[in-house]
């Protein structure tokens, strides 16, 4: 069972509404979901995502302990580098999606809600003699993300991951509310999902399930690095990299707009010409409500699905297009 962060404090807020899983304890919007996304996709705002997890790993052989473990090339990080990285099953099933920056001293990471605690067996269990220590700070750093374009100021004590999408700070948790309240306005994480959904890019428990390879999601390049040496699951990577293609692959759908409700997580997927009654070829990982685009979602589904063929999740109408080549 997933140990759940405290509820923000920040769902205080006037006209906070909690997020639903797999995000409680931060706020799903603070009233209008549009207006929110529009602010997120022009630079403004931030998003309290205080209940994500939180790791550390410190020590003078972290950077090439961790490479040993992870599916990216993190031996020479250098520090303020961002990356994302996936921990697989030996078998090469994604297990834990990481998300990392490093200080020079402390390797950051932050991982889904509640996962930190499995992240941190494994990696307590992957020790041996090496000179590391793991901490959970989960409870004392809340991460907080500003989007790309935004002109917001860093604390001076948090510490700062720099993508493309924006930065993610790891701030002191005791400084959330003053934070929120020099930086706002206040976003919720449903404008930020609609984004992710816009941006094609995968969230773990979402977008994966127990047999999910990286392959699948286009996480080839971005999460797992095809050069470095040996981690559990390379075998697999390398194989289907090599010598085939995976059995599945992320879509992304243009929803029929009339319908008043979204197709939530796992709805079936088949062709549109079979009817709600066809074989299911594959099920909606996330969808959304778009600000510009409409109702949007990313769905899973079997490689041999034509590219240009309509789709039906559940009862909507879905037209595709191509996120991971077949």
């Amino acid at each position: 069972m997933l140990r759940q962060t405290p509820a923000s404090p920040l769902l205080s807020l006037p006209g906070a509404v909690p997020a639903e899983a797999p995000d409680e304890g931060v706020a799903a919007h603070y009233g209008d979901l549009f207006r929110e996304q529009r602010a997120l996709a022009d630079g403004s705002g931030f998003v309290d995502l205080s209940h994500r997890g939180v790791v550390t790993v410190t020590g003078a052989e972290r950077l090439s302990w961790l490479h040993l473990l992870l599916t990216q090339h993190v031996s020479d990080l250098a520090p303020g580098h961002a990356t994302e990285a996936l921990i697989l099953s030996a078998h090469g099933h994604i297990e834990h999606a990481v998300y990392l920056v490093d200080d020079g001293e402390t390797t950051w990471m932050h991982t889904e809600p509640g996962s930190q605690e499995a992240l941190i067996a494994y990696l307590e269990s992957m020790k041996f003699f090496y000179r590391v220590e793991v901490a959970d700070r989960t409870d004392e750093i809340a991460v907080v993300h500003l989007p790309a374009g935004s002109i917001t100021e860093a604390p001076g004590n948090a510490v700062v991951r720099e993508t493309a999408h924006g930065r993610d700070l790891f701030l002191p948790r005791t400084d959330l509310e003053s934070f929120a309240a020099a930086k706002g306005p206040a976003i919720g994480v449903l404008a930020l999902e609609a984004l992710r959904v816009e941006a094609h890019r995968p969230r773990l428990g979402l977008e994966t399930d127990h047999r999910t390879i990286p392959h699948e999601l286009g996480w080839i390049g971005t999460a797992v690095h095809l050069q470095k040496g040996c981690y559990r699951g390379q075998e697999t990577v390398a194989r289907v990299h090599n010598l085939g293609k995976p059995p599945r692959r992320l879509v992304f759908l243009h929803l029929d707009g009339s319908e008043v409700h979204l197709p939530p997580h796992g709805t079936p997927v088949r062709l549109a010409s079979d009817g709600e009654e066809g074989r299911q070829l594959g099920f909606i990982t996330t969808s959304a409500r778009h600000h510009e685009l409409g109702p949007i979602a990313l769905a899973l589904v079997k490689r041999n699905v034509p590219v240009d063929a309509p789709l039906m999740a559940g009862g909507t109408a879905a037209a595709q297009e191509t996120v991971v080549e077949p």
